[in-house]
């Protein structure tokens, strides 16, 4: 059940040595701070320095969870290679090294999308996301036509009868098939070596990453969203990108 987080410090008190944690991580907002145009994120050296060190610490035992593609995933953090969940799980590399389970944009949402280009392609600040099998339409950088995206996105959906959910978040709206949840993507990893047996602690700052929330507060995990405002799943909270930076200091020290 939603309610308000806790705070950062029950957060950095708990008892959990590296050995018995898997963390994962979404990236947008968590890791990495918005931008007006999602290309415009890339991590920098010390927080691919931090990653590479955390998962030495965890044994292989982090992961990032994110509505991006692996594709661009990888661009962002090259040269490092961790496992992803992409698209919300409808893209996986479960393991570095494995070979990047990828997926298409169906014929529906391709026509859907070329027609909300259509419409909004002379908005500046508008940007539209096609990630195979998930649209996103960013407004980041155009919040008052969030409004209009919003309705436009709407009346679209009817058109993917019941295979589609429509979530708002932060600066835009993103068309996610039902089955793409973070919470099953967590699951997956969880059910294999090196993550499997390990307690789950999952850090997110959005709408999209509460099905995570939920599913680790249900499996004995830490919930902990980041600059946490109103009703939330997570049960810890920290206040910025540059926090959780510390606090995957100081879990894996």
């Amino acid at each position: 059940m939603a309610g308000p987080a806790m705070n950062m410090t029950d957060a950095l008190d708990l008892p959990l040595p590296a050995s018995e944690v898997a963390l994962f991580l979404d990236i947008d907002g968590t890791l990495i701070e918005h931008r007006p145009h999602p290309t415009d994120a890339k991590a920098d050296r010390e927080l691919l320095d931090l990653l590479a060190t955390a998962s030495a610490k965890l044994s292989g035992a982090l992961a990032l969870v994110t509505g991006r593609s692996i594709e661009m995933v990888d661009a962002m953090f090259a040269p490092l290679s961790l496992p992803v969940a992409g698209l919300y799980g409808l893209e996986h590399r479960l393991r570095t090294g494995d070979e990047a389970e990828l997926a298409d944009e169906p014929a529906d949402l391709a026509a859907i999308a070329d027609a909300l280009h259509r419409e909004f392609h002379t908005v500046e600040g508008v940007y539209f996301e096609r990630k195979g099998p998930v649209l996103a339409i960013h407004t980041r950088a155009a919040p008052a036509a969030l409004p209009s995206v919003r309705r436009a996105a709407e009346a679209a959906i009817a058109q993917l009868t019941d295979r589609y959910r429509l979530v708002a978040g932060h600066a835009g709206i993103e068309f996610i098939p039902i089955e793409a949840l973070k919470g099953a993507a967590i699951q997956r990893f969880l059910e294999i070596a090196p993550f499997a047996g390990r307690r789950p602690i999952f850090i997110g700052d959005d709408v999209s990453d509460e099905n995570g929330f939920d599913y680790v507060n249900t499996h004995g995990g830490v919930s902990i969203r980041v600059k946490s405002s109103g009703e939330t799943a997570a049960r810890h909270c920290l206040e910025s990108v540059g926090a959780v930076h510390r606090f995957i200091g100081a879990l894996v020290t």
